[in-house]
């Protein structure tokens, strides 16, 4: 029988970064409160919850690897919702946004979750954020949890 590694308990002190996208706040801040929840239920305190605004997916990485840089978290998690459009826009968009959140998580050695919507219409985004799809913002908060846990487990 294999040894599976299983995850730690998240320690009480970790720290969480989220980054929210206000371009289709309507969506993101449904994500956000699924996150949020998540990590509350889960027992990580809320003060020990920082949110960073920017203005939409593409400004993402960079709020990233700053918060990475700090050293400061357990964790970043990216919240977006880019919605294709009548151009191909959307698919530079996630493109650059999906392959600059990888290369942060590996350059710090820390789970950097992609939480961003890549949806075709906004009512699949709204079915992804709290609809009957579930909240994408609360998957992405599970893993992160997860993640922490490995790693922690890994050590």
């Amino acid at each position: 029988m294999p040894n599976v590694i299983q995850p730690a308990p998240v320690p009480t002190d970790a720290r969480f970064a989220i980054i929210v996208a206000e371009w289709n706040k309507n969506i993101t801040g449904k994500l956000l409160d699924g996150a949020v929840d998540t990590l509350v239920e889960q027992g990580v305190a809320d003060e020990r919850i920082d949110v960073a605004w920017v203005p939409g997916a593409w400004e993402i990485p960079l709020v990233a690897m700053r918060l990475a840089e700090s050293g400061q978290y357990a964790a970043v998690l990216c919240l977006g919702a880019v919605i294709r459009g009548e151009t191909t826009h959307d698919q530079h968009i996630n493109r650059g946004v999906s392959m600059a959140m990888l290369d942060i998580a590996l350059e710090f050695d820390l789970p950097v979750l992609f939480g961003v919507l890549t949806c075709n219409t906004l009512e699949q985004a709204i079915h992804r954020a709290g609809g009957n799809v579930g909240n994408k913002g609360s998957e992405c908060a599970e893993a992160a949890l997860q993640m922490v846990g490995l790693l922690q487990a890994m050590e």
